[in-house]
């Protein structure tokens, strides 16, 4: 395979160390299910799935049946559990994978019952109850219809309510999400008394995780935080608010390239496209073999920094579509081959996802997950 100038090294035991926290934290009867949709939000989706599940995960959440059946082929033996759509004309594919998903529409329960006939299994529905977030789900009234025309398929078992909370991690009030928790708590017991006493709940994404016990019931999502990232900044106040900031958390993510050249531009010249760095001094700049196209966002344009050989280096001009230009004027000794960091540790210094979020003015969720595919992820 030819190398790549722009890498990202994952960490397996900061990914181990994560479940492993998120395991004290839950105990051992709620299951733990990590999330590891959207490229394992950035930390590639085969190597972090397998660091969970060697970690002690019981079920690993995916967006949709394509990532399902990258895993099966990976030979990932852990449950899976498909989050997003999936449509009756995929029901085949599921039953063939074997796993378990959201649903909220009967033809979709009919066409899982038509794929599963004949092969002794039932699909593992968990049906998306509405509390309040307006995206997908249903409320209370169709959901029980749902339960009732589900009793007469003997190829689909409805075993769970699912529901998402819309601002738990947002802000410090959480008045909302409480009042989206007694409402799914309600509508739990609800289905339960349609014949279904075993019927399970999972409602909690990471914040809740952290935040409360309560909010844990049969199974926990967790998302950003199983890759060593806290949700937000309200969350952390919160939990430091509560005292459940003792979680240890461990960034799993380092993503690197290398200086392509080194030059010195003359004071007065301009810098990259649209002339929007304009030089006061000479500068040395070092072009750098990454942009946009690979996921560092065009927002960070003059504001970013880099590490290169430990020491911060601004962006100066315009991201381009393959390449950025950081000024280098104060590091010595920099030349083309030298290793940069573009999110992560180098000497004393880091730069985390947290702040290249800021810069690009979204959030650290965007960060990773952005980080195109393309660029190899390597297990360290």
């Amino acid at each position: 395979m030819v190398q790549r100038l722009t890498w990202c090294e994952i960490s397996r035991g900061a990914l181990q160390a994560n479940i492993a926290e998120f395991r004290r934290l839950v105990g051992p009867a709620c299951l733990l299910a990590p999330t590891v949709k959207a490229n394992g939000y950035g930390h590639g989706l085969v190597l972090a799935a397998r660091a969970f599940a060697e970690a002690g995960a019981d079920v690993l959440c995916v967006n949709d049946l394509w990532e399902a059946s990258v895993l099966h082929e990976a030979g990932v033996a852990l449950p899976l559990h498909v989050v997003g759509r999936v449509t009756p004309e995929q029901a085949g594919e599921a039953v063939g994978l074997g796993v378990s998903l959201v649903a909220y529409d009967s033809d979709l329960l009919d066409a899982l019952d038509a794929a599963a006939a004949g092969s002794g299994r039932r699909v593992r529905v968990h049906l998306k109850l509405e509390t309040g977030t307006n995206r997908q789900g249903v409320g209370l009234d169709e959901a029980r219809q749902l339960v009732r025309h589900a009793a007469g398929l003997s190829g689909v078992a409805i075993a769970a309510v699912a529901t998402h909370f819309a601002d738990v991690e947002d802000t410090t009030d959480h008045a909302y999400a409480r009042q989206q928790l007694a409402t799914f708590k309600a509508g739990l017991a609800a289905l339960r008394d349609e014949g279904l006493p075993d019927l399970k709940g999972d409602i909690a994404n990471s914040a809740a995780t952290i935040l409360w016990p309560e909010a844990h019931l049969d199974m926990v999502r967790v998302g950003i935080s199983a890759y060593g990232m806290w949700p937000s900044n309200e969350t952390l106040v919160s939990a430091t608010l509560t005292h459940r900031d003792r979680l240890l958390l461990r960034p799993a993510l380092a993503w690197k390239t290398q200086v392509a050249q080194v030059k010195t531009v003359p004071a007065g010249e301009y810098i990259g496209y649209g002339r929007t760095h304009r030089t006061t001094h000479d500068t040395r700049i070092a072009v750098l073999p990454v942009g946009y196209y690979d996921g560092y966002d065009r927002g960070m344009s003059n504001a970013a920094y880099v590490l290169v050989r430990g020491m911060r280096a601004q962006v100066r001009g315009r991201v381009c579509m393959n390449m950025v230009m950081v000024d280098v004027s104060d590091v010595p000794g920099v030349a083309a081959g030298d290793e940069v960091v573009l999110i992560g540790r180098s000497g004393d210094d880091a730069v985390t996802a947290e702040q290249v979020a800021m810069w690009a003015g979204t959030i650290n969720y965007e960060v990773t997950t952005r980080i195109a595919e393309s660029v190899p992820r390597v297990a360290v």
